[in-house]
């Protein structure tokens, strides 16, 4: 796999974990909102080698409990289940944060025994999916079969959703509760301009905005909260 980033240290990427992050190079939605574009629209530039990672994760045996691997969108690379189990061979869990349109990758990644926590994130209502993703047309059906998959599959999961004002209103929020119903863990999160966003232009929904977005959700998935305010 190509790997552009090592965050060593995070009490925040996997919950209840004291983990580090791997940040993977490429993905096949194009979100104007995206605060990691270098990652998704640029060659890959600072790549980490399986060596480095390997001293690295046998250093700190003792000291992280787990491995976030992220992106851009680690399961667009072919190699993504190789590197996922030499991650898995160093003994540390792993969280898996995906967009959800490689369900068959997912499906072998959980059926091999190499995830134990799945962090999906649902950019939209189905109706709002192509101006989320910014590709129209596209075709959302690998994403409904992994969102089914990982509500039934027994590895612990959350959905999550970044409210980004201009491309999402109270609506897609209603739908999206109704598409995930009964979810076992459902965030908003702000959306925040990190600098290095693929589409300027955007803006975060103030506390009572999202407090509204909140309770569209709830009708349907009690346990949703917002993250990030």
């Amino acid at each position: 796999m190509i790997i552009e980033g090592l965050q060593k240290t995070t009490l925040l990427d996997y919950p209840g974990n004291v983990a580090c992050t791997l940040f993977a190079h490429g993905c096949n939605l194009r979100c104007p909102f995206c605060h990691n574009a270098g990652l998704v629209v640029r060659q890959p530039a600072n790549i980490i080698n399986k060596e480095e990672i390997a001293a690295f994760l046998e250093k700190r045996k003792g000291i992280l409990d787990g491995i976030c691997l992220t992106g851009g969108e680690p399961l667009a690379q072919k190699d993504s289940l190789e590197f996922i189990e030499f991650l898995k061979s160093f003994g540390y869990k792993i969280k898996l944060d995906t967009n959800g349109f490689y369900p068959d990758r997912l499906k072998e990644a959980v059926g091999r025994g190499l995830i134990d926590y799945i962090a999906t994130d649902i950019k939209s209502s189905k109706e709002g999916y192509p101006r989320a993703v910014g590709i129209e047309g596209i075709d959302i059906a690998p994403i409904e079969e992994s969102v089914e998959f990982i509500m039934s599959c027994g590895v612990d999961y959350e959905f999550r959703t970044t409210a980004v004002k201009g491309l999402h209103l109270v609506s897609d929020f209603e739908n999206i509760g109704k598409w995930i119903k009964g979810a076992k863990r459902y965030f908003i999160q702000q959306f925040i301009d990190s600098g290095d966003i693929i589409s300027a232009g955007f803006d975060a929904f103030s506390k009572e905005e999202t407090e509204k977005l909140l309770a569209a959700v709830r009708e349907n998935v009690p346990t949703a909260q917002i993250r990030g305010i």
